[in-house]
């Protein structure tokens, strides 16, 4: 069920076309309420939301400037600053998935101050009650950000699946460089027998052979007589030593190498080689992180190299390896050395960037919204949520860039 990115062009296509046509729904507005659209509201002042009934209005901000987010209130009278102590002010917000928080207020100086934090996001429905001199003034709005609706038929299309948050197994993370090369059993040497005159040899560099096909034939010094010399495994000649009409002796007359048969060689510090074992899973990635597989480790050589005092673990690669990896190529490598339970996790793979936030994106009916994040240990796989997310909230895993683009596309911003 996983969305698979080989496929993605095709998929984002067909799926931004369908997203095209999904976005938020126009808010219902209600008596007393400002009726322009968002960010097209009229602004007071300190840039904040004004909300008029009659002469009286009441300019309500988010004020976040080296503070965490807080409501603050100014009063008007015929545009006139009206004294907060003669006004009382409560706030309601309704968040996606019916959560609601309540705000009371306070006079402080020339506004009034809400009690409490603005939790990210600020993306709710808002009710706003005014008593001053005897009068109640009522507004109702929606300020959504970071919010789009796309219909079940326009996901699926899109590739978006979802899991529900919840605790998960992390591992602790070495990472250590290393290298592609060819396992000592996917490298042959093609050797003759005896020394003598060769007589022919049939090969070029790059030339595929298989196991048993004459490579060579010789012509003993010792005997006088001919023989021919097989290909002792199939491969690929990636060697060619002597020509026809030498001698054959110590030298190999070609070197056959099986590029399927991969590992790849990690360079071991000793801070970390008592945490790299035999069978310790690794995550194998490319330089260009364009290609990566999981992989375990097979073997760790007992000896440090004399310049880096590094040791050498070794990662099998399994046969399809070599469409994405070849031998000499640098790789890095993920060792997951421990793990411990984290009572609330979300995959890696949904994390995206949001403004200056890292977020997932919750889902509630077919409704999508940013949750903003506090982030913890990170693996490949998992990621740890110290704060923003709610432990069973349904959030999008695969197909979360497209969730993003449909929201950028809406303007879904933060303003206040």
């Amino acid at each position: 069920m996983s969305f698979q990115l080989s496929r993605g062009l095709a998929a984002l296509v067909l799926s931004l076309g369908l997203l095209a046509g999904c976005g938020q729904k126009p808010d219902a507005h209600t008596e007393g309420e400002t009726h322009a659209k968002a960010g097209e509201y009229e602004r007071g002042p300190h840039r904040g939301r004004m909300l008029r009934d009659g002469d009286f209005a009441a300019e309500l901000t988010i004020f976040e400037d080296g503070v965490d987010p807080e409501f603050r209130v100014y009063a008007y009278r015929k545009d006139r600053p009206v004294d907060p102590k003669t006004v009382q002010v409560t706030v309601e917000l309704t968040r996606l998935g019916g959560k609601v928080d309540r705000f009371a207020f306070a006079p402080v100086e020339d506004y009034l101050r809400g009690a409490g934090v603005v939790a990210e996001p600020h993306s709710f429905d808002v009710k706003v009650r005014a008593v001053e001199n005897g009068r109640t003034h009522q507004w109702a709005y929606a300020s959504h950000e970071g919010r789009t609706t796309i219909s079940a038929d326009a996901a699926k299309a899109g590739g978006v699946r979802t899991e529900i948050a919840g605790p998960a197994l992390i591992g602790e993370i070495v990472d250590l460089s290393g290298r592609v090369e060819i396992t000592p059993e996917g490298k042959a040497e093609v050797r003759a027998w005896y020394p003598g005159r060769i007589l022919s040899m049939r090969g070029e560099l790059g030339q595929s052979v298989r196991k048993g096909q004459t490579m060579a034939r010789v012509e003993s010094s010792h005997s006088l007589q001919a023989y021919s010399i097989p290909a002792p495994i199939s491969g690929v000649i990636i060697e060619k030593n002597a020509n026809v009409g030498g001698v054959a002796g110590d030298q190999p007359l070609f070197v056959v190498a099986d590029p399927t048969q991969l590992h790849a060689e990690f360079f071991v510090f000793p801070r970390d080689a008592e945490r790299i074992r035999v069978s310790l899973p690794v995550e194998v990635r490319s330089l260009s992180d364009d290609a990566r597989l999981i992989a375990k480790v097979e073997a760790i050589l007992p000896t440090a190299d004399m310049a880096s005092q590094t040791l050498m673990a070794h990662a099998h690669l399994p046969p399809g390896a070599a469409q994405s990896f070849r031998p000499g190529m640098g790789v890095e490598g993920s060792f997951s050395v421990g793990a411990q339970q984290a009572p609330l996790a979300v995959r890696t793979k949904a994390l995206q960037r949001f403004r200056d936030f890292t977020v997932v994106f919750a889902k509630v009916g077919n409704t999508y919204e940013v949750r903003m994040l506090e982030l913890g240990r990170r693996t490949p796989e998992w990621t740890e949520v110290l704060g923003g997310l709610d432990p069973g909230t349904e959030y999008v895993v695969d197909g979360a860039f497209l969730i993003r683009a449909d929201i950028e596309k809406s303007g879904a911003s933060h303003d206040h």
